[in-house]
């Protein structure tokens, strides 16, 4: 039994579904889990649609329209029969999204995200299973959220493991003894039947549930890369794709923030010692990467990038050391924020900490924190993560570059900075 993940650029269009449809033609005809992500750049598209129904804005009903407009385009490619049940299977579907956009918005807005954004993952799927069913592959079309268990942190579930599990293995082995089952990525429910959602470009993580309850033989992604590469070509011209890769590097490098993989897909399948493949849609012959319990060093240094940081120095007001208590302090206050940190470092009178700009947190955050602490901060940052680094990598890096900040450990070297003016 295999699970295959298929993100948003694997069916951005009508010839995208044709193509999956063609990799999945050449497996058997059952045991086959297919996790898909929304269509394209569609949750950013439904993210924007949240926040403008959110503030009240009446261009949230265009957002609409256009998000509709996207999808039954690529319907109308794939069935040319217009009496097809996929027209009004998504023409219902939306209309969950009209019923709220009829109203205001009354709800918590990270609720809100979830009832909407999560449109994309069930629309891209009904899509797809039709697909398939319609060039004679037999396919299951299911909920992920009958069987991915959360509570209600809403934009970041939670998974309750042992209900998912039961869910999971109550019903799917019999649909996949039967058939190809189309599932989605990135939600799941809650006690009280509302939508959830696992974090952002969480459908990897998704995928990593399914397989882990299901005890599959593999797990695949499909990317629209050969691999993992030990940089990422927006920021790299000459990248190296990793055939092989430990599970305890791979958790690394996506716990620093190497996109290729959420960061907690890794984690379920470790435990139960499930092959993950990285593979290309493009390229469906090619080996792609493994990621497999076989301690492998990587060949090659890794590079990971992140931009838009906040370097945040904290410091007493009165000027005494930063001892356990304010550290426990300083942590409470970014775990009420829920913001993560990326880096971090601590000297006698002060910690700095890296983070991701999001505006509305990191203000809250810096009110917070000056209540207690003297706060400085620096906006407009990069972060470089080098997995086994050297001077060499390091020199490579942070050319024309004020480097603000400097942490080093056995394999692993993170660098904040700026451009020199």
């Amino acid at each position: 039994m295999q699970v295959f993940k298929f993100g948003g650029a694997s069916v951005k269009d009508a010839e995208g579904v044709k193509n999956l449809a063609k990799i999945v033609q050449g497996y058997p005809s059952t045991n086959l889990l297919i996790v898909i992500s929304a269509m394209g750049k569609m949750t950013n598209k439904l993210e924007e649609l949240t926040w403008a129904y959110v503030k009240g804005e009446e261009r949230a009903h265009q957002l609409f329209e256009e998000i509709k407009a996207y999808h039954f385009e690529i319907i109308s490619t794939l069935f040319t029969d217009h009496k097809n049940p996929i027209y009004d299977d998504v023409a219902n579907t939306f209309v969950e999204i009209e019923w709220l956009l009829e109203e205001e918005a009354s709800d918590s807005a990270d609720y809100l995200y979830d009832q909407i954004v999560s449109i994309g993952e069930l629309v891209s799927t009904k899509i797809v299973a039709a697909y398939l069913n319609l060039i004679g592959c037999f396919t299951i079309w299911t909920d992920a959220r009958n069987y991915i268990k959360t509570d209600n942190n809403y934009r970041d579930a939670n998974v309750i493991w042992d209900k998912t599990e039961q869910e999971i293995q109550k019903h799917l082995p019999t649909y996949l003894s039967k058939g190809i089952v189309v599932t989605q990525g990135f939600i799941g429910g809650t006690s009280e039947n509302f939508t959830s959602t696992l974090g952002r470009e969480g459908s990897d993580y998704s995928a990593a549930i399914f397989c882990a309850c299901l005890n599959a033989e593999s797990m695949t992604i499909w990317k629209d890369v050969p691999g993992v590469l030990n940089a990422d070509p927006k920021w790299f011209d000459e990248t190296e794709k990793i055939p092989q890769l430990s599970y305890h590097d791979a958790i690394e490098l996506t716990y620093y923030g190497a996109t290729v993989i959420h960061p907690k897909t890794i984690k379920p399948i470790q435990n139960k010692g499930i092959p993950l493949y990285v593979r290309s849609f493009l390229q469906p012959e090619a080996i792609g990467t493994a990621i497999t319990g076989v301690p492998t060093p990587l060949p090659v240094p890794s590079f990971i990038f992140k931009v838009n940081q906040v370097l945040i120095s904290i410091f007493p007001k009165d000027f005494s050391f930063i001892i356990e208590e304010n550290l426990s302090h300083i942590f409470n206050i970014l775990h009420k924020n829920k913001v993560k940190v990326n880096t971090m470092l601590n000297s006698a009178i002060s910690f700095s900490v890296s983070v991701d700009n999001d505006e509305e947190k990191i203000k809250q955050l810096i009110t917070d924190l000056s209540e207690t602490f003297k706060v400085k901060y620096n906006k407009g940052l990069e972060l470089v993560t080098i997995r086994y680094y050297n001077q060499q990598t390091i020199d490579r890096v942070i050319v024309n570059k004020n480097v603000l900040l400097e942490v080093k450990s056995r394999h692993t070297c993170q660098i904040v900075m700026k451009d020199k003016v």
